[in-house]
């Protein structure tokens, strides 16, 4: 199967578990967006308030889905799109009758400008007491950061992950918007924790999320391996930086495996089956992880010259022989048709103001219910059927359009 062709169905269609939540969301770029988007997976309904004529910034990132930005496309399927120019006071009554029968709102705007447009917590509470108010920011409330600035690259600086990860003469930033991820799955499991709570006591509450607090917790294992005071682990490019033979290696064939160990029992395989080594098992330099981590650079030439006249499939093999983890370097083309992917059956087609694009179905797949995945919308396309349900009439969403509202 490619990624053009939807699987067959393993799973029921429903009931989902977030079927009946709607969550209201002012956002734009990644961190508020991939949140809403886990919880549309789940069923919830989503109504996504853009700028009319604007939209969420994300949408003009680029051009490469047929047009669309590749941000937009994987973080706003199954979301319905309303045009509203919260800077005009016709939008606030659309707004709060929105919020007095919504279940969640999610907002990541710039510092303090939810405040400012009276959707604090507080505020909130007093027009849906029933409602979870859920705040996205680069640094949180109160502290000296608070009203500073925040993109993911400035993030995984600023929680000290470029300071690890790279080469040993240059830091190197992820490949992906890891501090807007990792601040995005924080609020979506902070949601899902707040609507169980809610269960039990009948309130709303309100969460605060912080893309620094977000990444820091992913930074646990460097930051306690330089407790203190102790040499943090060194940028060591594709390898691991504490453990070794433990990274990429170059194949006779121009291509690259990736292979790791993990213990000594491996090391000894690895020298056998691997290397036709057995000796170097007993080499006094390699005894240990830390013996082989601290001669990195002779045990590296001697993996390299083994690998040199192998090709890829020849030493997967014999990595396989001795239960050796080991991984393709792939590209994202390679990604994409990637086997256990299709083998799992795990891409589906959404629609799309482009057409049917493929979109890989949510991780964490359960047998009572299929995961939600519908249209990708297009700027303000619900807005009419949104403003319908709210009770305004053709004659007055065609004032609004005119007065530039929605």
């Amino acid at each position: 199967m490619s990624p053009d062709t939807p699987p067959a169905r393993n799973a029921p269609a429903g009931p989902r578990p977030l079927d009946g939540i709607t969550v209201v969301s002012l956002e734009h770029a990644i961190a508020a967006p991939f949140c809403t988007r886990q919880l549309a997976d789940m069923g919830a309904r989503v109504i996504k308030i853009e700028r009319p004529g604007v939209g969420d910034f994300a949408r003009g990132y680029d051009e490469r889905v047929k047009g669309m930005s590749s941000h937009f496309v994987w973080t706003n399927r199954s979301k319905e799109s309303l045009a509203l120019d919260l800077k005009r006071p016709e939008a606030a009554g659309i707004l709060r009758q929105l919020l007095g029968k919504a279940d969640v709102l999610v907002q990541n705007l710039a510092p303090g400008a939810a405040a400012r447009l009276g959707l604090s917590f507080e505020a909130l509470q007093e027009l849906n007491p029933r409602l979870i108010v859920c705040d996205i920011s680069g640094y949180g409330e109160g502290g000296d950061y608070q009203d500073k600035k925040a993109y993911d690259l400035l993030i995984q600086s600023e929680s000290g992950f470029l300071s690890v990860t790279g080469t040993p003469e240059s830091p190197a930033k992820a490949g992906c918007s890891i501090s807007d991820i990792s601040a995005g799955m924080y609020a979506y499991s902070g949601i899902l924790s707040a609507l169980l709570l809610r269960e039990r006591t009948g309130r709303g509450s309100r969460l605060d999320v912080s893309m620094l607090e977000s990444t820091v917790e992913w930074m646990g294992f460097p930051m306690y391996y330089a407790f203190d005071g102790a040499p943090p682990p060194p940028r060591a490019g594709a390898s691991h930086a504490t453990i070794y033979p433990y990274g990429p290696f170059p194949v006779g064939d121009g291509t690259e495996i990736m292979l790791g160990l993990q213990n000594e029992r491996e090391w000894a395989a690895f020298c056998r089956i691997v290397l036709r080594q057995p000796e170097l098992a007993e080499d006094g330099r390699y005894g240990s992880n830390s013996q082989r981590v601290a001669n990195k650079g002779s045990l590296r030439a001697l993996i390299v010259t083994a690998f040199a006249t192998l090709s890829r499939d020849q030493v997967i093999e014999r990595l396989e022989q001795a239960q050796i983890a080991n991984a393709s370097v792939n590209t994202m083309h390679d990604v994409w048709r990637h086997p256990q992917l299709a083998g799992r059956g795990r891409w589906r087609q959404v629609d799309s103001p482009v057409g049917p694009l493929p979109a890989l179905i949510p991780p964490g797949g359960n047998s009572a219910f299929e995961a939600r995945m519908d249209r990708i919308p297009a700027l303000g396309e619900n807005t009419g059927a949104i403003l319908a349900e709210l009770g305004y009439t053709a004659e007055q969403v065609q004032a609004l359009y005119d007065q530039g509202v929605i």
